[in-house]
């Protein structure tokens, strides 16, 4: 958007904010949806065929205004097929490997986050950095992606029946459980306390790493992330939900204690591995408690009330780390960012269960 279409970088922001902003409202209604129609494949189906078909007008465009359709096309996609395919994946797994089922659901999730940008910094490397040749190529995963939730998954069928009436009224959401909106609010804490991995980018820079390495830092931080999420999934099926939520408190504060100490870069990468060490373990495991806790009928609905929340926390964390940073610089940051993770922890162990 900046190097070859000449945007600004307050353009690139105002891009990037809609964007996320428009995927978290949609997701609130494509979870009530497919509680409503008691159907779920449909709209994941729909969500994940729209983000494919957006990836060419990336290649095509001429200026800011078709890149802003496609994005804002590409982040819809990601809201209506989210929630529902949660749902799906609580709907499919039996209760007793849930955890395991969620934890599964990240890892191959992150693999992609990791595996995608690394393929498209070599065919950039190989075609002269022609990216627009990038954007046709990755249609293909985005069509087999579609290809195989279309042939591969069997909907489970809803004993229950669909949802008659509006799950966002006041009664449907009346519904929801205390255990439910204490999962939300636990989500939104932690959320609070771990704010955006662009500052692990930012403190790579700080390290003097070369510029082009930087993204590796990601690459990094999503392979423990990925390693780690299939494992510590499977290990919430067999232990207390609340004392791994607290231990992957622990890993985080020791994370942001470290990313505080200097910016060498040993002593990063061992902040960054544990940081994904952290969203490895707690990410699945909040996913899970949702499903736990939400009726069957409204689990869409709330896995879209629970993103909703999560991502003003998100907001809200990241614009005061920015703050910090500005003012008081990096150290300040991870320091402020271990104090709420150690006051959350409290909170979380002072909770009754």
């Amino acid at each position: 958007m900046v190097g070859t279409l000449g945007m600004s970088a307050l353009a690139v922001g105002l891009v990037e904010g809609l964007a996320e902003a428009t995927a978290l409202i949609v997701k609130v209604f494509s979870g009530a949806l497919s509680d409503h129609l008691g159907r779920r494949k449909g709209l994941a189906l729909f969500g994940y065929a729209l983000g494919a078909l957006t990836k060419p007008l990336f290649a095509i465009a001429p200026g800011a205004g078709i890149v802003l359709t496609a994005r804002l096309l590409d982040r819809v996609g990601k809201g209506v097929r989210g929630a529902p395919r949660d749902a799906l994946v609580a709907d499919l797994a039996p209760p007793e490997v849930r955890g395991a089922a969620f934890g599964l659901r990240q890892s191959l999730d992150t693999v992609g986050a990791f595996v995608g940008p690394l393929l498209a910094a070599g065919l950039m490397l190989l075609w002269s950095d022609d990216f627009r040749a990038v954007f046709w190529v990755a249609v293909i995963p985005g069509l087999l992606a579609v290809a195989l939730l279309w042939l591969g998954v069997r909907e489970p069928e809803r004993h229950a029946g669909p949802l008659r009436g509006n799950p966002l009224r006041r009664e449907s959401l009346a519904r929801l459980p205390r255990a439910y909106w204490g999962v939300v609010a636990i989500g939104a804490v932690f959320t609070l306390a771990r704010f955006s991995e662009a500052f692990l980018v930012l403190r790579a820079q700080q390290a003097g790493i070369a510029l082009a390495l930087v993204p590796l830092v990601m690459v990094a931080m999503n392979l423990v992330y990925a390693a780690s999420a299939y494992p510590f999934g499977k290990l919430s099926d067999r232990m207390d939900h609340r004392t791994l939520l607290a231990a992957g408190l622990v890993v985080l504060v020791a994370a942001d204690l470290l990313l505080a100490l200097d910016s060498h870069w040993t002593t990063l990468l061992a902040g960054v591995a544990l940081w994904g060490v952290h969203m490895g373990m707690t990410q699945g495991l909040l996913a899970t408690m949702v499903a736990d806790t939400a009726p069957a009928e409204l689990r869409g609905t709330a896995f879209g009330m629970f993103s909703v929340v999560s991502g003003v926390a998100m907001l809200v964390a990241s614009a005061l780390a920015g703050l910090l940073w500005d003012r008081l610089g990096a150290a300040f940051t991870f320091h402020a960012g271990a104090l709420f993770a150690g006051l959350a922890l409290l909170g979380l162990l002072l909770r009754r269960t």
